[in-house]
């Protein structure tokens, strides 16, 4: 059975930084490229990043590029974002997904297979 879980998450004030991990079992993340989305109050699921299987490329959402870092160990079997510079509108429940479908690295939703239950990050203004 597989297991996302995420964790690193809590209430900091704006310019903060946190990190957020997320931790797998019963799969091996080395097979599928990964990503991390949000979720804010009343809205969507937003794409925030995502890592190719052997973490030689990433991409990131427009409003996250140049503060999140994604990164991935494979050893591990783990897959962190490095989030610096928080802003009140980084506030969501924030959730980890491995991809095995997509051939580099997808910033779609449907195309990741499994999900971790969701880690909440709060930033004060």
């Amino acid at each position: 059975q597989v297991h996302l879980v995420e964790f690193g998450g809590g209430l900091v004030q704006a310019g903060a930084s946190l990190r957020l991990s997320c931790a797998a079992s019963g799969v091996m993340l080395s097979r599928y490229a990964l990503g991390w989305f949000r979720q804010a109050p009343g809205k969507e699921y937003e794409f925030v990043a995502t890592i190719t299987r052997n973490g030689d490329m990433t991409s990131y959402a427009d409003s996250v590029k140049g503060r999140f870092t994604i990164s991935r160990d494979n050893d591990q079997n783990t897959v962190s974002l490095q989030m610096n510079s928080l802003k009140a509108e980084d506030t969501a429940v924030y959730y980890c997904a491995a991809d095995r479908m997509s051939a580099v690295y997808s910033d779609r939703l449907n195309e990741y297979e499994y999900w971790g239950q969701g880690t909440q990050v709060t930033v004060s203004s």
